[in-house]
């Protein structure tokens, strides 16, 4: 594996962790926080995939745009478009004033992400999928 995929996946696991963490606080639950960290988990992933196979991808946070690019190494990750679709807009929207994740949101931004990020660490990381 490319020194450059291994550092996306490292990246793509520490927004997981966040993301996990952030799920399970039970003050002041930060939804937003739980949101962004998801799409930023499988903007990661995405990205580390296309790393290992060569491909450039430039600066996006786009999910779909990532996943056109990367169905041409990985054809089977189109199931996943749904999912991805559903976490692309929380890359920026939950950042700033005027949008806000709800709790029902969240839990489905968590439950999307973690779908995918199995099926990424299958191919990226076989044996240790759900470390």
């Amino acid at each position: 594996m490319k020194q450059t995929t291994l550092e996306w996946i490292v990246k793509a696991e520490g927004d997981f962790a966040t993301m996990e963490r952030e799920s399970r606080a039970r003050k002041a639950p930060n939804h937003d926080a739980v949101c962004f960290h998801a799409q930023q988990c499988a903007e990661k992933y995405l990205k580390a995939r296309l790393e290992e196979a060569g491909r450039p991808f430039g600066k996006t946070h786009d999910l779909n745009l990532l996943l056109d690019a990367t169905v041409t190494v990985e054809p089977l990750w189109e199931v996943h478009r749904p999912d991805l679709a559903f976490l692309t807009d929380f890359g920026v929207a939950v950042r700033y004033p005027g949008a806000t994740a709800s709790k029902a949101a969240a839990r489905e931004a968590r439950e999307r992400c973690r779908r995918f990020r199995l099926a990424v660490r299958r191919v990226l990381c076989p044996g240790r999928e759900r470390r």
